[in-house]
């Protein structure tokens, strides 16, 4: 899963706002497209397919390994879900699969409850996709979609590198050619250490991986137009099989032939509460990958999706995908853009890459029978590099420092504690983060500047005048609960600081998104205590769904509808001729 970067704005079509599709067409969006199928779209999408399925299978067969499982897995979750997602997705040329960012949490999370047997991982994985899926559904279903917009891009960038660094060193050891043992990532890193230093390495593996991990990232960076993990996949299967090397290095072997069957994973209930916290951090994950992919293919396309749709097809295609033998997908941000640039125009591209892998599984299971794993590994090595991300946290470290942090801590919670903790770790950071801004959120005591219209910040500009006995106080943030008391220190602050004895002191109460019940009793504490010092209490520029809130309470009618102004100008106007207070503005001095 990886961020993408805003698309030039010469490639951003303009935007087509069609109208909400009904009926079948709302839950099948594919049909939508299939019933207005344009002919000249046929080549391209066939082209495009054919292109892609060149990716899908050492890419399916490579990430199923990292997650535990056999590679031909990796085929049957790439199968089923690309052919769901034509149905129900809302996107024209998303490609669904395995993913980079969700092996580490499928083989942290099924692996401890295999222990010894490893049959039971298949099984595990498939429940896993199930319950996964069946969240996003859920989720989908109660218009839940915004909930990934929760997680903000530093918070993903910590956990996205923690993930991509632990499969990383994962897959050194295949690039060495002996296996390294280890649950954490320090003791991975160890293990690796010492099978080097002992002298374990498998020279024959290790110039295959290193030369194949070379010439995919060459190709990726000079000529992205040409598939270099097709090219390495082809050329390291020729070499291995030419030169009779198969007994030397570890190799895929022959696939089983045969398309995925429908099978229900026979898992006990105690094992499904087990898998129920995986299954929580693969939807958000899948989910945040995959709603930004979505948004910003349509953007370049043309035209809109809904993200609430986007959850259920992709918790239709992973439900699909657990279903027949395969396990958790999401988005894919390195093969969207491989069919993007072939020429893909709808689903149809998916639709024809699925076909030609289940071609390959009947027809041909023993063509990839030589490809070494060392192979493999580097097309997941190559993944993860691209899923790091060094210069958005470096461009946090300048920008904002708090937000530094938290992507470090999460990184570090993902690196040491494990995926599935460091994932939650996220999430909870990511609340904290939320609550922190609301909680103590900023405010300012506002002044009038010569030659600038409007009221300001005292603290942006020192040399401000306020109106003798009147206290201008702005709250940039909802009143809740949490920072009801706070708001009442800053109000109770900004009147003692006052350069004279405060008169009046008005709200501007355009940020204040809301007030729940707890912050308007502490209104009503604070209006008696300020009635009781001789200040009245006011208010300007609340929005009239915040006032119907305090009407409901009776805060409202308490301090009087007199207290409420539409603007601070109406409110200052009104002080000043109330009390009687000679004040000449740098406007009323102009004239």
């Amino acid at each position: 899963m990886t961020e993408i970067s805003t698309p030039e704005v010469a490639s951003i079509k303009p935007l087509v706002r069609e109208p909400k599709p009904r009926g079948v067409a709302r839950w099948l969006p594919g049909f939508t497209v299939l019933r207005n199928y344009r002919s000249d779209w046929l080549w391209k999408d066939l082209f495009a397919g054919l292109v892609l399925t060149a990716i899908l299978v050492p890419v399916g067969m490579a990430y199923a390994e990292v997650a535990g499982l056999p590679a031909i897995y990796g085929l049957y979750a790439t199968i089923v879900p690309l052919l769901a997602y034509a149905a129900f997705g809302p996107s024209r040329i998303l490609v669904l699969g395995p993913d980079s960012s969700l092996v580490a949490i499928i083989a942290a999370t099924v692996m401890p409850l295999a222990g010894t047997n490893p049959d039971r991982i298949p099984i595990l994985a498939a429940m896993l996709a199930i319950l996964s899926g069946a969240l996003c559904i859920l989720a989908g279903v109660a218009k839940f979609g915004f909930i990934t917009d929760l997680l903000a891009k530093p918070i993903r960038y910590g956990y996205l590198n923690g993930i991509a660094l632990t499969v990383l060193v994962g897959q050194l050891p295949k690039i060495v050619g002996f296996s390294a043992q280890g649950e954490r990532l320090l003791a991975k890193i160890g293990s690796l250490v010492h099978g080097v230093v002992s002298g374990q390495i498998n020279w024959i593996a290790f110039a295959i991986g290193i030369s194949s991990l070379i010439l995919i990232l060459g190709f990726k960076r000079w000529l992205p137009k040409i598939p270099g993990t097709l090219i390495a996949v082809v050329g390291a299967t020729v070499v291995v099989g030419g030169l009779d090397l198969s007994n030397r290095v570890s190799v895929a072997g022959s696939l089983p032939s045969g398309l995925p069957s429908f099978q229900i994973p026979d898992v006990s209930f105690a094992e499904i509460i087990s898998l129920f916290a995986g299954a929580i951090a693969i939807a958000l994950v899948s989910f945040a990958d995959t709603s930004v992919l979505s948004r910003t293919f349509a953007l370049r396309g043309g035209y809109e999706v809904d993200e609430n749709q986007e959850l259920i097809a992709l918790g239709a295609a992973n439900v699909i995908s657990g279903f027949f033998q395969g396990f958790s997908i999401s988005s894919s941000s390195s093969r969207t853009p491989v069919a993007e640039s072939a020429g893909a125009k709808t689903q149809l591209t998916g639709v024809v890459g699925a076909l030609c892998i289940a071609l390959l599984l009947l027809f041909g299971p023993n063509l990839l029978r030589n490809l070494p794993d060392a192979v493999l590994a580097a097309v997941v090595i190559s993944a993860c590099i691209s899923l790091i991300e060094i210069s958005g946290v470096i461009r946090t470290y300048h920008l904002r420092r708090s937000e530094f942090v938290w992507s470090i801590a999460c990184f570090i919670g993902v690196a040491s504690l494990g995926v599935i903790q460091g994932i939650f770790i996220a999430v909870g950071l990511a609340l904290l983060a939320f609550i922190w801004r609301a909680w103590r959120p900023y405010c300012a005591v506002l002044g009038r500047v010569d030659g600038l219209k409007g009221y300001h910040d005292m603290t942006r500009y020192p040399h401000a005048k306020q109106i003798p006995g009147l206290v201008l106080f702005r709250w940039d943030a909802p009143l809740f609960f949490a920072n009801a008391e706070i708001f009442r220190e800053h109000i109770l602050s900004a009147i003692a600081s006052a350069p004279s004895p405060a008169r009046w002191i008005v709200v501007a109460a355009e940020p204040v998104t809301d007030i729940d019940t707890t912050a308007a009793d502490v209104l009503v504490e604070l209006d008696d205590a300020l009635y009781k010092a001789g200040v009245d209490f006011c208010f300007a520029e609340m929005k009239d769904p915040v006032k119907d809130h305090i009407k409901l309470y009776g805060f409202f009618a308490k301090v009087g509808a007199e207290k409420f102004f539409p603007t601070l100008g109406k409110a200052v106007d009104e002080y000043l001729e109330q009390n009687k207070v000679e004040y000449l503005d740098w406007e009323d001095q102009s004239k």
